[in-house]
């Protein structure tokens, strides 16, 4: 579905991500992880045309996304959950899904109806703002908000930071239940064992280089794998 090659992309003279090749076949998770700086981020933002490559391509479906705008490349089907959730604070929860459908011009109704039925918390505070929810609903709102553009390609960066165990497996449950529903899923976890146990795929970027890649079981049982990031991955807070 996805396909990256030689992509490098700079800031302010600073390379970011240098030359990373990778693939996101339909219907799988796949899953980055590293450390912070590693140009996990940065490689979504590439993506969907947040940022700009400096060479590489981007090939999604076929069709090359690099100099696309980010409005055509979710008008393709890629949608991106931001890192910190990003929720409009001032709009209540139905507005947030609201905005996730911009682009469309059909009934929002079924949707809105589905992603209640994935999370039933939304659908209790529907009329409440999105600032006044706790940090794992403000989560599952920035998820069904992405749902409601109907992505083939969802991208998730960093869903689990900052909430509590409970929670973190929530949005893990969901994020398997989605893929089950046929939503490919490109997944960025500084929880490399979670990550790790659901990832039908996954690759380990440092300073801007894949320097492995896997199943997620074969990584998750690699002794290099474990000691750099396995025994750290539990970053989680309540």
């Amino acid at each position: 579905m996805l396909k990256i090659e030689n992509l490098q992309v700079a800031y302010g003279g600073i390379e970011a991500v240098k030359g990373i090749d990778l693939e996101v076949p339909d219907g799988s998770i796949v899953t980055l992880i590293g450390s912070n700086g590693a140009g996990k981020s940065t490689t979504l933002r590439a993506i969907v045309g947040l940022v700009k490559a400096k060479s590489g391509s981007i090939t999604y479906n076929d069709e090359k996304l690099l100099g696309l705008d980010t409005t055509k490349i979710v008008g393709k089907g890629i949608t991106l959950v931001p890192e910190g959730r990003h929720v409009f604070p001032d709009l209540t929860v139905i507005e947030n899904l609201k905005i996730g459908a911009y682009m469309r011009k059909d009934s929002l109704d079924e949707d809105i109806k589905n992603i209640y039925d994935l999370f039933p918390r939304l659908s209790e505070r529907s009329w409440q703002q999105a600032g006044t929810l706790s940090g794992g609903e403000q989560q599952m709102l920035a998820v069904g908000r992405a749902m409601m553009s109907r992505p083939k390609l969802l991208m998730m960066d960093e869903p689990s930071l900052g909430l509590a165990p409970l929670v973190v497996k929530g949005i893990f449950d969901i994020i398997e239940t989605l893929n089950k529903e046929g939503i490919t899923i490109l997944l960025i976890e500084q929880n490399a064992n979670l990550a790790l146990k659901i990832a039908d795929y996954a690759y380990v970027l440092e300073t801007g280089k894949i320097i492995k890649q896997g199943t997620g079981k074969d990584l998750l049982n690699d002794e290099t794998i474990k000691e750099a990031y396995l025994g750290k991955s539990q970053h989680t807070k309540k």
